[in-house]
């Protein structure tokens, strides 16, 4: 574990103890789950960015496949 100091705003400490009292969770607890939320959501933004340029990328190869395709069915080669 890795111990951390940290400023706040006031208003997000405020509701961020609102919060900890209704759910009665440990401050703790609720910082590592909410960074943990955060890092899964920015790893997925991440690869969503990196699978849309690999698709990008093979976008015109996967054109002209479908193009050959569509060959070999009009030739009834298929």
């Amino acid at each position: 574990m890795k111990t951390l100091s940290l400023k706040l705003k006031e208003s997000v400490f405020e509701e961020t103890e609102d919060i900890l009292k209704e759910k009665g969770i440990p401050r703790n607890r609720y910082i590592n789950e909410a960074l943990d939320f955060y890092n899964r959501y920015h790893k997925r933004k991440k690869l969503a960015r990196q699978f849309a340029k690999a698709s990008e990328m093979v976008a015109d190869s996967s054109m002209e496949v479908n193009a050959e395709f569509d060959l070999l069915i009009d030739e009834e080669a298929v």
